[in-house]
C-alpha cells in the first residue's frame, strides 16, 4: 500500500538544514513580536525626538559653534564670509594682553572658594540643626529657603538697595551701633559696591546668603532619608552628636556630597546675574561669564574673542561634570 505523499513544504532538508520560511511566516513573525504600535512609535518621536532635536538644537550646536568661532576674528555684522580664520590669535592675547582675564579667573576660584569652604558648610550646618526638630524649624526652613526661588538678578537688586552708602540698610545698621551720626552725612560712608577693594566681597555676601538656602535644602532632604537605626546603633556605642554626623551620617551622604559638590563648583563657575546688573560686571568685578558678554553683545561686539573666553570656561566647567558622570555610572549596576 502507498503511502500518503504530504504536500506541505518540509522544515528541514536532507542534511538538517532549515529551509528559509516564506514571505508571509517572516511577516506574521514581525506581527507577532513588535511590541510598538504607530501610535507608540509617534508618541516615541514627539517624547523622545523632540527634546532631542531642541538640546541638539540650544545645547551642542551653539556649543560646537563658539569653539570654531573661537579661532576666528568676526565682529558678528555680515554674512558667514566676514569670517577670518586667526588661529590661535585670540586665545594668545587673553593670555598676553588682555588684562581682565586673569584677574577675572582669579575672581571666578574666590567665588569658588567662598561657597564651597564657607557658605556650603554654613548651609550643611544649618540643615543638621533643623533635622533635629527643633521649635519653629519650618518656619526657618521657609525663610531661609526664600532667596533660592528668586532669581539672582532679584537678589542683587535687594542687596544693591542694602549697600547703598547714604540710605542702605548696612551703612544705617553701622551708625546705630556705633552711635555715629556723621558717618552717613559727612560723606564717609563705605562705598561697598563702588570701591573694587569691597565690591567683590559685598557680592559674594549677597550670593551666599542665596547657595546657603539651596545647600541647606538638599542637605535637608538627605538627612531625611537617613535611617534612624544608624543613629540608634552609633548612640548604643557612645558616640556623641558630634561623632555620631562625621563617622556615621557623613559618610552615608555620600552621594548627596558628590552633587553638591558639583552644584558648588558649576554655580560658581557660571555667576553672571547678581555681578551684571551692578556696574555691569565691571570695576573689580570681572568674571569670565562678564568678560564673553561684554566682548559678544557690547558696544565693540567681538564674537570671535568673546567665544574664546567661553571655551575656556567650557573647559574649567567640563572638569566636574566628568566627576560627576564618571561616579554616577561608576555606581549603576552592571
Amino acid at each position: 500500500m502507498t503511502q500518503p505523499v504530504s504536500t506541505s513544504t518540509p522544515s528541514a532538508s536532507a542534511g538538517g538544514v532549515l529551509a528559509p520560511s516564506s514571505p508571509a511566516k517572516r511577516r506574521r513573525s514581525r506581527r507577532k513580536f513588535s511590541v510598538l504600535t504607530r501610535r507608540d512609535r509617534f508618541t516615541l518621536l514627539f517624547m523622545v525626538g523632540l527634546p532631542a532635536f531642541i538640546h541638539i538644537g540650544l545645547i551642542w550646536v551653539p556649543t560646537i559653534a563658539s569653539v570654531v568661532l573661537s579661532f576666528t576674528k568676526w565682529n558678528g555684522i555680515g554674512g558667514l564670509e566676514k569670517i577670518q580664520w586667526v588661529g590661535l590669535q585670540n586665545y594668545s592675547q587673553l593670555a598676553t594682553i588682555y588684562q581682565p582675564f586673569w584677574p577675572a579667573v582669579q575672581h571666578n576660584f574666590i567665588w569658588l572658594g567662598t561657597f564651597l569652604f564657607i557658605a556650603t558648610p554654613l548651609g550643611m550646618l544649618i540643615a543638621v540643626i533643623l533635622d533635629t526638630n527643633i521649635r519653629g524649624s519650618r518656619i526657618y526652613q521657609s525663610v531661609l529657603y526664600m532667596p533660592v526661588v528668586l532669581s539672582l538678578a532679584i537678589v542683587g537688586f535687594i542687596w544693591t538697595l542694602m549697600y547703598r552708602p547714604d540710605m542702605g540698610f548696612i551703612n544705617n545698621l553701622l551708625v546705630a551701633i556705633t552711635g555715629n551720626q556723621s558717618f552717613i552725612k559727612s560723606g564717609t560712608a563705605i562705598d561697598w559696591l563702588g570701591d573694587h577693594n569691597l565690591n567683590l566681597w559685598a557680592v559674594l555676601v549677597a550670593a551666599g546668603w542665596r547657595h546657603v538656602g539651596y545647600i541647606m535644602v538638599l542637605y535637608l532632604a538627605g538627612l531625611k532619608s537617613v535611617d534612624n537605626t544608624l543613629r540608634e546603633a552609633a548612640s548604643i556605642d557612645g558616640a556623641n552628636a558630634r561623632q555620631t554626623f562625621f563617622r556615621v551620617i557623613f559618610p552615608v551622604l555620600a552621594p548627596i556630597n558628590v552633587v553638591i559638590l558639583v552644584v558648588t563648583v558649576i554655580e560658581s563657575l557660571r555667576a553672571f546675574d547678581i555681578v551684571y546688573i551692578i556696574n555691569k560686571g565691571l570695576n573689580g568685578l570681572e568674571l569670565l561669564s562678564v568678560l564673553i558678554t561684554v566682548n559678544i553683545v557690547g558696544e565693540s561686539s567681538r564674537v570671535g574673542f568673546g567665544s574664546a573666553i567661553a571655551v575656556v570656561l567650557l573647559l574649567i566647567s567640563i572638569g566636574p561634570i566628568i566627576f560627576y558622570l564618571y561616579r554616577t555610572m561608576r555606581e549603576q549596576p552592571e
